[in-house]
């Protein structure tokens, strides 16, 4: 089958597309064909060597992707709850192997695709779909009449996150970088946008609270945003960091949180919040069926054939690219 492989750590330049041989799913495995891969930030960290703990935790060689949707062709002997012809996808905090034709995926991660929606789109929802549930049900309770400030607002989790808030009836402002992306946000139901290429985002967010600052705010940026959006919040407010696309947040004093008001951080990862089958079910399963019924729409930005990964790659870290980018064979 058609892949792509690291053989080395490094910049995109490393994601090779080869032929490999052909995984065979274990007792507790379903063999997926695949037909879009997710391309996360994660593969991003893996790739560069850079992952939380101070590894890249991947043996080398290694096939990329932790999130996909196809087709069951094969099941292990002690698979009871896919079948053969299944329409399925899939999403692993730490996982990898969905860079390819066919992917050997648990079967406690696989859940079946709703009839009314596609293959792409059920892979472009899974790792940032279940994400933005559960920091907007888990992390923080986002409740009506929230304020809610969230970074990256046209990214492919901002945009999930913009919708899940407003569905628990939230006042969700949004940070982006282009009039573009400023609209696309709108149209996710974003009640203001802000951009921060030109406006202080959290002089901004005070002003539209009436100086009282948001309740929670959901930052994937991390080093370049950390500390105004510590500013953005109201007393006991809620930061939320899930991702550093911008670096690492420095160390800092505790105390600066009291000081700001009796703030509270987080920094939630989806492994965690995905700890069984029961619970990846119920998150996924809310997200596809918000999907099936039209309340949730996913934006997919750009599509690319797997050969293309690198450029994948590139699109994603330039931060140039709005909802998500899939890799399909």
């Amino acid at each position: 089958m058609k892949a792509v492989r690291v053989h080395e750590l490094g910049g995109p330049e490393v994601l090779r597309y080869e032929e490999v041989e052909a995984p065979e799913p274990r007792t507790d495995e379903a063999l997926v064909e695949v037909a879009a891969a997710g391309v996360n930030y994660l593969d991003i960290y893996y790739r560069s060597g850079f992952h939380w703990g101070g590894h890249h935790g991947r043996q080398l060689p290694y096939i990329p992707g932790a999130e996909g949707a196809g087709t069951v062709r094969a099941v292990g002997s002690g698979v009871s709850e896919v079948r053969v012809g299944d329409r399925v996808a899939y999403g692993i905090s730490n996982g990898h192997g969905s860079y390819a034709e066919l992917a050997a995926v648990p079967e406690r991660h696989l859940v079946r695709v709703p009839a009314a929606a596609d293959l792409r789109t059920a892979a472009a929802a899974m790792l940032q779909g279940m994400t933005a549930h559960y920091l907007t049900r888990d992390t923080y309770h986002v409740a009506r009449d929230d304020a809610v400030l969230v970074h990256a607002a046209a990214g492919g989790t901002g945009l999930l996150l913009v919708q899940m808030a407003k569905m628990r009836g939230a006042r969700v402002f949004g940070t982006v970088s282009t009039p573009e992306k400023a609209r696309i946000a709108r149209d996710a139901g974003a009640d203001a946008v802000i951009d921060y290429t030109a406006q202080d985002f959290a002089a901004e967010a005070r002003r539209l609270t009436g100086g009282h600052g948001v309740n929670v705010v959901y930052d994937s940026v991390g080093k370049s945003t950390f500390e105004q959006s510590l500013d953005a919040l109201a007393p006991r407010g809620r930061m939320v960091i899930f991702g550093q696309s911008s670096g690492a947040v420095p160390p800092f004093d505790t105390a600066v949180l009291n000081a700001k008001g009796s703030l509270s951080l987080s920094r939630p990862s989806l492994t965690h919040h995905t700890t069984d089958r029961a619970e990846i079910l119920a998150r996924a399963g809310e997200v596809l069926g918000w999907i099936e019924s039209g309340r949730l729409a996913v934006r997919i930005g750009a599509t690319l054939p797997l050969s293309q990964a690198a450029e994948a790659h590139r699109l994603l870290a330039s931060r140039e690219t709005t909802g998500k980018i899939l890799l399909v064979t």
